[in-house]
């Protein structure tokens, strides 16, 4: 194993170095905006099929404590949809459609799907992260991601993670702190399941928006809504 430089974090069993040396494990809007950060990022490259949050935090030992999840969110508002990025602790879920939709002001607030999430992100999905989104884009931070002196999140693409204390991330350009944005979810991940090659429940396609066979007329209306570019179901 590649020793880690002086100063580096010592976060599971993974090798941590500065996020600038690599820009080559950052997705390219990532790496751009690495300037904009107040504070160190740090960078570490993993299997990009392990990078679902229960399947990381098995295979590399990072403490699920430190995890944060990146989910996008399309909210409808005075007749137009926007998009925003919510940041909350890997053990809980965003509470989208409760504090997201009226903090934002909106009629109907649910997960994004997965094809727009990606194209308007510049972004794999399940590497989705704060740094380097649109800047027309609200990032919802949680209370608690603020407070954690290192925080593990997506680097834009799936081969890799990054560290940042959880204070830059608040100071992001577009960041607001939330207060409580992360709830506790209803049924826990299950890392068993993921390390046999599934994703964590937050991490499944169905998980963004509603379910497909319980749609609303909302929901219907809001697909039908959607810009051209963003491409159908």
């Amino acid at each position: 194993m590649v020793p880690s430089p002086a100063g580096a974090p010592r976060l599971g069993s993974l090798t941590w170095i500065p996020a600038a040396d690599r820009p080559e494990l950052l997705a390219p809007p990532v790496a751009e905006a690495l300037g904009s950060l107040t504070g160190a990022a740090w960078v570490a490259e993993i299997d990009d099929e392990l990078a679902d949050t229960a399947a990381f935090t098995e295979a590399y030992g990072v403490p699920l404590e430190v995890s944060a999840n990146c989910v996008v969110v399309a909210a409808r508002r005075a007749g137009q949809t926007v998009l925003a990025a919510c940041l909350v602790p890997a053990t809980t879920r965003a509470d989208v459609n409760g504090v997201v939709r009226r903090h934002l002001g909106a009629r109907k607030a649910s997960f994004a799907p997965q094809d727009v999430a990606v194209a308007e992100s510049g972004m794999a999905y399940g590497g989705i992260t704060p740094l380097g989104l649109p800047a027309s884009w609200p990032v919802l931070v949680d209370p608690a991601v603020a407070a954690t002196e290192l925080v593990v999140v997506g680097s834009g693409i799936r081969g890799s993670k990054l560290a940042v204390p959880g204070a830059a991330v608040a100071a992001l350009p577009a960041a607001q702190v939330l207060e409580g944005l992360g709830r506790p979810p209803v049924d826990p991940p299950a890392p068993a399941a993921a390390a046999a090659g599934g994703r964590a429940p937050d991490d499944r396609d169905v998980g963004w928006g509603e379910r497909p066979e319980d749609r609303s007329a909302d929901d219907r209306r809001y697909l039908e809504d959607r810009p051209p570019h963003w491409g159908s179901d």
